[in-house]
């Protein structure tokens, strides 16, 4: 498993003496008592009302979490992450002539987190071209040139900066195949880092993911890994539809030995990252290793979590998230994005809508402050989901 140590803040220590009930499969209707969960907007909030039914085992000896079940090979090369998507990118480009990159200082400078370090000297500069600081103009370009027959990858230095670029995304981006009558294709990769990093301040540490989810036409991935980035990359360049690729701006440094031979990866497929049996929790991106280390402390309380990254945003893996809820019959969703209309809002209404009868209790969502992301750091950890939340979430939704 690729292992993680940027997350500010760690999991509040827990008494292991705590015991856990969980209450069988039944109707809402009948619940009669009360619980609560945290939540990160109000930390704790009365939210559920269920009865407490008959217990079922529970894993007394568990000490640490299951294996990820992402790439983990003892043969392979190692890669950092932002490396990762270089490669994937790099051996699209020798596939395909098609392929080619535009940006703010991708070419000489090789991009300001250096995934496109290395590939102007190689491909020259019609394939990888530097642009000028605007964002509609070289989104729009790309697009044009996707629709010439050309497979552009634009890199928004900051993915906050691709709001400059919002028409042509939104407009002409997601739209021109429709409005065309199917005689356009527009295979463009539109992908660059996001998120909440460390003290780089409102404008720098947008969750860009909400506000790109309701465009029609297009498809949304969010890698967690090196392996899965590679893996994405390579899929969202050979995907005929627009494809919005978010890279984490504190996963860049993310460490995992890879595949030497070469592997695509799905746009549409979850990733189960740690089977488990009492409660689903859902997640992606940098949330994915503060919930892996709330699931430490959980195991070693005596519960079994079932961990996915949804990788997909959009569409969702309704497939692989209904198998679990099936299975669990509890959801608890952790996310870096906003509650209001973020991802997790999505999400919910979506097992509610196909899996509510399944249901034990109602959905929990876990999301950032509906704040601008502060400056200091204190401020900044605050807004932001830590794993102390999501171990109370999962004891409180599990009485």
């Amino acid at each position: 498993m690729a292992t993680l140590f940027q997350g500010v803040g760690a999991a509040t220590a827990f008494s292991a003496s705590n015991k856990l009930h969980l209450p069988s499969r039944g109707s809402l209707s009948e619940s009669k008592g009360s619980i609560f969960v945290v939540r990160s907007d109000a930390w704790m909030n009365n939210l559920l009302n269920l009865e407490a039914r008959q217990p079922q085992r529970l894993i007394t000896s568990a000490v640490a979490t299951k294996a990820d079940s992402s790439a983990s090979t003892k043969t392979g090369h190692e890669l950092l992450l932002f490396e990762a998507l270089r490669e994937g990118l790099e051996e699209e480009m020798e596939r395909d002539p098609r392929v080619c990159v535009m940006g703010e200082d991708v070419g000489d400078y090789g991009g300001s987190y250096k995934v496109t370090k290395g590939l102007a000297p190689k491909f020259g500069d019609l394939r990888v071209l530097d642009t000028p600081i605007a964002e509609n103009a070289f989104t729009g370009m790309g697009i044009g040139a996707a629709m010439t027959g050309l497979r552009p990858i634009i890199e928004g230095m900051n993915m906050g900066f691709l709001l400059l670029a919002f028409n042509q995304i939104s407009n002409n981006c997601g739209m021109l195949h429709y409005t065309s009558g199917g005689q356009f294709k527009i295979p463009v990769v539109i992908r660059g880092p996001g998120g909440v990093g460390r003290q780089l301040g409102a404008e720098h540490s947008q969750r860009l993911e909400s506000y790109f989810q309701s465009i029609p036409g297009i498809q949304m991935v969010a890698c967690s890994t090196p392996y899965n980035a590679k893996g994405l990359m390579k899929a969202a360049i050979r995907s005929e539809n627009p494809v919005i690729l978010f890279e984490h701006v504190l996963l860049y440094n993310l460490k995992e030995r890879i595949p030497d031979e070469e592997y695509v990866l799905s746009l549409e497929e979850a990733e189960m990252v740690r089977p488990g049996e009492h409660i689903t929790i859902l997640t992606y991106s940098r949330m994915r290793y503060h919930v892996m280390q709330a699931a430490k402390t959980l195991v070693n309380k005596g519960y079994d979590p079932e961990v996915i990254d949804i990788r997909s945003l959009k569409p969702f893996d309704l497939h692989t998230i209904g198998n679990s809820v099936k299975k669990t019959h509890r959801v608890l969703i952790v996310e870096e994005c906003m509650r209001t209309g973020g991802i997790g809002a999505s999400l919910t209404a979506a097992i509610t809508e196909n899996f509510n009868d399944y249901l034990d209790a109602p959905v929990v969502c876990l999301s950032s402050q509906d704040v601008p992301t502060p400056y200091t750091g204190p401020l900044e950890e605050w807004t932001v989901v830590q794993p102390a939340q999501i171990v109370t979430a999962v004891e409180q939704l599990c009485q």
